[in-house]
Formats: structure tokens, C-alpha cells, sequence
């Protein structure tokens, strides 16, 4: 067995589906588990509905087109659809009523995008002679929490999910399952939504617990990149990491899957393949535990943009205790996340996001300290194994030396495979150019 995740974009429209479903088909002596997300932009549609009803009116034109309009070149019986889309008229006439969306009301109304999206692709994929059946997540066993909109899923899944694909894994079942991706029930019946990347989440878990050959997740490059193409056209695919990496490369900006979303997979071993829905014939990347191989001195190079540097400086605190602890608190107390950092026994220097309202944490920390704030900045991250760090940074920074790139922090992360530099918001793209040449030019 294998689990086969699709993004959005993937099924954004008519062809895109009928691409999808030819994949599916050509991986179908695999026993595939097919998890989709909501069609294209279904979900923001979706909730600039709900922001209408808020005011009093109902509108679901934009939804019911797209569906409506798909299944008709597809060919398929829309019945299934139709029933979501009166449910989802419902739903709306309710919040027009009463005017307020809660949590728990919103997670209801932006399922509806994954539900229409497995029924659309399950009749089509009936209609070419394949049999297949849709599932939304709780028919299969994704029981959560009630945590509305970022919900966790039960330990209990790791038996309810098995209990209810046993028999398409064990040949029982002929019927490819289509399930859900992003969506569950809490134990009272309710619809969550299981947040950032809980459509991989939904991935990983079934794979982990269906203990599947491989998780594969379909976008549209040839796996996971050294870089972002965009920036370097030379950027190649990576034939493999390890979840350490993927998870770092998820954190600082590379588009892999979500660092929890890798979570389950790593608790079962379950190795995790990004492919090409574009070029099927491509190995695409694995994730795993460890390196089979050679470990590569560097793995890829990423990039966040658009963070604020702060410089936290306090003499009077040279030799006291809690200095640190002091500074930290100060963030839990505003709520402010810390992306990377570097310190010193009297200084602190570290990036936020640049759209973080700083305003109450300078003020409270100008009591112990001289903080200075520089926005436009860039975090550049290289993926590497860091017990090689001195060759890695001699070799890099020469090379930004040579282009007068000023790196103006650099921080090495715990985990021991990444080193984080930071430099101007104009500069990013150029020392991503540069740092790729210099290590897979």
C-alpha cells in the first residue's frame, strides 16, 4: 500500500483532475489511498462567504460555478455535490441570521472544500472504470481533539484508521478510497480542521498507521530542490534527506511538507517521497530516518524574507543570572516567536517576523537593556551536516566575500544541520545565488 497526498493546485479544475486520476491509475497495483485537498481556491472562497453572511447576505456562486461547472466536463454525476452545496447554503443562512462565525462553525464551513473535492474526483474516476469510493476523514477513523481550526488528532487514530482500511489493504476491498485531507471529528461529532499542513498530516498519518510502502506527496517540481528554481535555475532535485532535514527546510521557508505533519512518519520509520505530477516518471525525493549513503556536506539552501533583526544589549547584566530568562519572558508575555538566534553573555540578537507589533516588548525590554531594531532583513539558511561546519563556512563566506555580501548574524541550530545567516531583504536572492554556486556549482 502507498498514500498518494494532492495539493489544491493539483486539482484546481477539470484537467488537473483528469491528470491526477491518471496517476492514480498508473500506481493502482500500488493499492493507493488517495488524500486531496479542496479544488484551487475553494477555501479562501469559502470563507469570503462566510465574511458575506456575517453581514447578512448568502453566497455561494463562486463555490457552486467551479463544482458545478467541473463535474459537467467531466462528465460525472454531480449528486453528491449538490447535496454539500445545499448543506453549505444552510449553513450560510444560519450564520446570516444569527451574524457571527465561531471557531467551530468556521471549521464546519471550510470542510466543505476537501468533501465536494473527493467526491469530484471519485465519480470521475468511477466514470473511467476504476472503482474507487470517497471518504470524508471520520468514515476512515481521524478522530481530534476540539481544538477548532488547529486541531491534533487522538493517539487513538493509530488503530480507529486501520480497523477501517484493513480490508482495502488486505484485498477485501478493491474500491481505491479517496479520503479527506485537513479535516476530522472531534469524540462529540463536531468538524476540525487540523491547521497548517493538515492536509500532509492527514497524509502521514494514514501512511504511518497503515504502516504503507511510502508516503508521496505530488507537487510540481522534480522533488525537493537544492533551492528555490526561481532564484537559481540551476537549482537540481535532492535524491534524499532525512526528516531533520525536511524539517528545517519546512521551517525556513522551503516548500516540503510541514514540520508536524512529518511527525507520525517518523514514529513508524515510514519514508516519505516527493514527486512531480508533472514528470510521473521521476524519482522525485525521499525523506528518511537516516542517510543511506554518503551524507552530502550540504543538502540545500532557503530563504525567508521579510524579518526584523533586534540587537538586545545590557552591561549592567554582565555576570546576573537570569539574564536571558528575563529576555525570553518578555517574549512569552507578548506572544512574539523567535526565528533564529545568536547570544553572547551581555547580548542577544535574534529575527521575528516583520509584520510582529513590537511595540510592548522594546518597551519592556529597554528597561534592562539598549534594544535596536533593524527591519529588512533576510534569513538565509543552509541544510548541511554541521559537523563539517568550518569547511562549509570557509567556502561560503569566501564566496560572499568576493561578491561584498556583509552577512550581519549567523546562527547554527541545534539539531546540527543547519546554518542560519542573515542579510539584507535585497541581498537574499543574489547570496542564495552565490552560496548555491559555490556548493553545487
Amino acid at each position: 500500500m502507498i498514500v498518494m497526498k494532492f495539493g489544491g493546485s493539483s486539482v484546481a479544475d477539470a484537467d488537473r483532475i483528469r491528470h491526477v486520476a491518471s496517476i492514480v491509475k498508473a500506481y493502482q497495483n500500488k493499492r493507493p489511498v488517495v488524500v486531496l485537498s479542496a479544488m484551487g481556491d475553494t477555501t479562501d472562497h469559502l470563507l469570503e462567504a462566510a465574511d458575506e453572511a456575517v453581514k447578512g447576505k448568502v453566497n455561494i456562486d463562486s463555490v457552486a460555478e467551479l463544482h458545478r461547472n467541473t463535474a459537467r466536463e467531466l462528465g460525472v454525476d454531480a449528486s453528491a455535490v449538490e447535496e454539500l452545496l445545499t448543506e453549505l447554503t444552510q449553513l450560510l443562512t444560519g450564520i446570516s441570521m444569527i451574524k457571527e462565525l465561531t471557531k467551530h462553525t468556521r471549521d464546519y464551513l471550510v470542510s466543505f472544500g476537501e468533501r465536494m473535492s473527493v467526491r469530484m474526483m471519485a465519480a470521475f474516476l468511477q466514470k473511467e472504470g476504476t472503482a474507487a469510493q470517497y471518504y470524508d476523514a471520520w468514515d476512515i477513523g481521524m478522530i481530534s481533539d476540539s481544538n477548532f481550526m488547529s486541531a491534533e488528532l487522538l493517539d487513538e487514530v493509530w488503530d480507529t484508521i486501520p480497523a477501517h482500511l484493513g480490508p482495502y489493504r488486505d484485498g477485501v476491498s478493491s474500491a481505491i478510497p479517496v479520503v479527506t485531507g485537513f479535516i476530522a471529528k472531534d469524540k462529540n461529532g463536531s468538524i476540525t480542521t487540523l491547521g497548517r499542513g493538515g492536509s500532509d498530516l492527514s497524509a502521514t498519518m494514514i501512511g504511518a498507521a497503515m504502516k504503507a510502502e511510502e508516503i508521496q506527496t505530488w507537487k510540481d517540481v522534480d522533488g525537493i530542490m537544492t533551492t528555490d528554481p526561481r532564484i537559481c535555475r540551476d537549482a537540481r532535485p535532492v535524491p534524499e534527506v532525512t526528516y531533520e532535514e525536511a524539517q528545517e527546510l519546512a521551517m525556513f521557508g522551503a516548500q516540503v511538507l510541514h514540520p508536524r505533519s512529518m511527525l507520525p512518519c517518523r514514529r513508524t520509520g515510514t519514508p516519505v517521497r516527493v514527486k512531480n505530477s508533472y514528470n510521473i516518471q521521476s524519482p522525485g525525493s525521499i525523506i528518511v530516518e537516516k542517510h543511506t549513503g554518503k551524507v552530502p556536506p550540504v543538502c540545500a539552501i532557503t530563504d525567508i524574507k521579510h524579518v526584523t533583526l533586534i540587537d538586545i544589549v545590557s552591561t549592567r547584566m554582565l555576570g546576573a543570572a537570569g539574564f536571558l530568562a528575563h529576555i525570553f519572558n518578555q517574549f512569552l508575555k507578548w506572544n512574539i516567536s523567535i526565528d533564529v538566534i545568536a547570544t553572547s553573555e551581555v547580548s542577544v540578537s535574534l529575527t521575528v517576523n516583520c509584520k510582529t507589533d513590537l511595540t510592548g516588548l522594546v518597551e519592556d525590554l529597554g528597561r534592562v537593556a539598549e534594544v535596536h531594531t533593524r527591519s529588512g532583513k533576510a534569513i538565509v539558511t543552509i541544510i548541511c551536516d554541521a559537523s563539517h561546519s568550518s569547511a562549509i563556512l570557509s567556502t561560503g563566506f569566501d564566496a560572499l566575500a568576493d561578491e561584498g555580501i556583509n552577512v550581519q548574524m549567523i546562527s547554527q541550530g541545534a539539531s546540527k544541520v543547519n546554518i542560519s545567516m542573515i542579510v539584507d531583504d535585497d541581498e537574499a536572492d543574489r547570496t542564495v545565488q552565490i552560496l548555491h554556486q559555490a556548493y553545487f556549482g
